[in-house]
């Protein structure tokens, strides 16, 4: 306390001046990671969820169309070959899509499950096999519903972490705001303070008289 006493007001000002702007430095670098991070986590939801579902929606509107011609009785057998191969060629163009797509450690099982589903399809096609083709399809199917269902958790969790960095960087923002008022005050301060001069009283000699 004594060493702290030594020094002038304005130094002392001057130390906590430097303090606040360090501060002011560390929580701007945490906003910024902040906003990287939820800038990375709506990229995310784009291209790693809404992208998904589209590939999904499609994977169901050709395995519908599949199923439905596989149980169709008025059409021949070549014909139903001819059109399922048509939707598989569909299906195999989107699974490259997928595969590149950042899966989650579930996700990848059901997606192997979906790509081994699709393969037996194809297997039996050329079997024409329409009963299994029928309950391949349905499995198929499923499989999709699970892997839709993965895209709303995911999408989800990546939307309540995006919100909490937001909400963040609110409160670092409004942080920052009074610490930048502490900043002012102190350089008003130093500004228009004078250091205080002290006058010292000589006391005069004893007279002689």
């Amino acid at each position: 306390m004594k060493d702290l006493n030594n020094y002038s007001n304005k130094t002392k000002a001057a130390f906590i001046l430097l303090i606040v702007m360090l501060i002011i430095i560390l929580t701007n670098f945490n906003t910024l990671q902040n906003s990287r991070k939820v800038n990375e986590n709506i990229n995310a939801i784009y291209k790693d969820r809404l992208v998904v579902a589209h590939y999904i929606f499609q994977y169901s509107k050709e395995l519908h169309f599949i199923k439905t011609e596989a149980e169709k009785l008025n059409l021949s057998d070549t014909i139903k070959t001819d059109e399922i191969f048509s939707k598989l060629k569909v299906i195999h163009s989107i699974d490259d899509l997928y595969a590149k797509t950042v899966l989650t450690p579930t996700e990848r099982i059901f997606f192997q499950n979906l790509l081994t589903a699709c393969v037996a399809i194809d297997k039996e096609t050329q079997n024409k096999n329409w009963t299994q083709i029928t309950q391949s399809s349905e499995k198929a199917l499923k499989i999709l519903d699970q892997l839709s269902q993965i895209q709303i958790t995911e999408g989800k969790a990546k939307l309540a972490s995006a919100n909490a960095m937001y909400n963040d960087n609110n409160s670092l923002g409004q942080l920052e705001i009074a610490l930048l008022i502490i900043l002012g005050g102190i350089t008003f301060y130093l500004l228009i303070a004078k250091k205080t001069k002290r006058t010292i009283k000589i006391p005069e000699s004893p007279s002689m008289n």
